[in-house]
């Protein structure tokens, strides 16, 4: 399931929060003090970082620069967590993974700033960190921390890393800011220098994807609207009617979404529902549906016709489903609670798409937590839960139908792994090759297989599979 979010544009200003509408009450309050708690929350917590930011934004009277502020802060920290520790601990006299969660989060964050946010003096970025510390913690911490920031900015030319040559694993990981164990994935995988380059665009700050609705809109309409507006885009360059811009706070005040023109929606999301092809007048089956993007979009190639079932576990998130369908004009969607392993329609379906749960390991532009939060053992335990899923899925699918399984993760265990273990046991599917109905440089052994560092998208997967009998 995809949940897509508009990126935080590099903070325009050094200002302390405290510049805003209203005088903060605590050092907390200020849009540093709000990040350093959100992190230290994350890192004690099983939570993810979406989730809590999102939480804490919507109660806080931040201005809308510093929720910018915030957001940058803290997915930043979380993205470039393993260098920024790397460059600490190599300064901190003591053990820096001992530090206090609050000591070492305030840390970070003038960090941070001080080797990503050009806009930010350091001066000011340390400043902040150390009256965090101080309000909190005393003048003893707090001059540690003053004394270590300070030292770092005196010598930021002449940080090293470990060096490539000896160790590429150890190197890429803390420079990359990935665990060791996925780079080493990677390498194996695709050779050093590619790897490189997939790493590379896992930290970029993340884009906002916008497909445009045909039925509604054209991509010169679009594009006219994003002009007037002032907001810089660009063509994606595997979708053709899909737009990504590169900074926006609040997707609200866009009238293109406001009216339905446009749906968030990763450029790989929209070609797994190319690959589907779905057409007027089919019955549609879509599980695990919420937010309901690839529901819209079927229904949206369908013409508006025919019959679009948008499953969902989780009863609360029908709403996202109704009110996506609403905004967009569309009315052949019928969202329905229950699970893609139970489910027992009266009717089989033409086409049948399976976005299956996964490690999201091809998101972390957008999740940077993710990478932490993962593990081997989740790649391959993955596999069983997706499995009972496509198994149950194969019986709703009529013969002549088609069924399509997607994820958002690049790992061959979760997808081209999941694939071969199915059609084993499904002898009357066959794949049917991505490349006779989406475009050829997003395929790769007939199916369809988007990078980061390639096509611009989230590293996804998707196969065509037809019932032959």
């Amino acid at each position: 399931m995809s949940n897509e979010q508009a990126p935080a544009a590099e903070p325009t200003t050094g200002a302390p929060a405290s510049a805003s509408s209203h005088e903060p009450e605590s050092i907390f309050d200020t849009a540093r003090g709000v990040a350093v708690k959100l992190l230290s929350r994350y890192e004690s917590s099983d939570s993810y970082i979406d989730k809590l930011l999102d939480g804490e934004l919507r109660r806080s009277d931040l201005s809308p620069a510093d929720r910018a502020l915030v957001t940058e802060l803290v997915n930043g920290c979380v993205r470039w967590q393993a260098r920024l520790d790397w460059i600490l601990t190599g300064f901190y006299h003591g053990e820096f993974t001992k530090c206090l969660p609050l000591v070492k989060n305030a840390m970070r964050i003038a960090l941070y700033q001080m080797l990503f946010l050009s806009k930010i003096p350091p001066p000011a970025a340390i400043n902040e960190s150390v009256e965090i510390v101080k309000q909190f913690k005393g003048d003893r911490h707090a001059g540690i921390v003053n004394g270590v920031l300070r030292n770092i900015l005196r010598n930021v030319t002449n940080i090293r890393y470990p060096d490539r040559a000896e160790n590429e694993i150890l190197h890429l990981s803390v420079h990359s800011s990935h665990p060791q164990w996925m780079v080493r994935r990677y390498v194996e995988r695709f050779g050093g220098d590619e790897a490189d380059a997939l790493l590379h665009a896992n930290n970029h700050r993340p884009m906002i994807t916008l497909r445009v609705n045909t039925l509604k809109a054209t991509l010169d309409f679009i594009e006219s609207e994003l002009q007037q507006a002032n907001i810089k885009y660009e063509v994606s360059p595997v979708h053709s009617t899909s737009v990504m811009i590169t900074s926006l706070r609040d997707l609200r005040t866009v009238k293109a979404w406001t009216e339905g023109y446009v749906t968030v929606q990763d450029a790989s999301a929209s070609l797994a529902v190319r690959l589907a092809d779905p057409k007027p007048d089919m019955t549609v089956y879509d599980l695990c549906a919420a937010p309901g993007g690839k529901s819209i979009y079927a229904a949206e190639l369908m013409q508006n016709r025919g019959k679009v079932v948008s499953l969902e576990l989780y009863d609360s998130k029908l709403r996202f489903i109704r009110e996506n369908a609403e905004r967009t004009g569309i009315t052949i969607i019928e969202p329905l609670q229950g699970d893609a392993r139970e489910y027992q329609p009266k009717e089989l379906a033409d086409v049948v798409l399976v976005d299956a749960p996964c490690t999201g390991l091809g998101t972390l532009s957008k999740k940077p937590d993710i990478k932490w939060r993962r593990s081997l053992d989740d790649v391959r335990k993955m596999s069983q839960r997706q499995l009972e899923i496509l198994d149950h899925a194969a019986s709703l699918v009529k013969v002549g139908g088609v069924l399509v399984y997607s994820t958002c993760t690049i790992e061959p265990e979760e997808n081209v792994d999941v694939i071969r273990a199915f059609l084993a046991d499904h002898p009357t599917f066959e794949v049917e090759p991505a490349e006779h109905f989406i475009a050829p440089e997003v395929c790769q052994d007939g199916f369809m297989q988007t990078f980061p560092h390639k096509h611009k998208t989230d590293g996804a997967f998707a196969a065509r599979l037809k019932r032959t009998a």
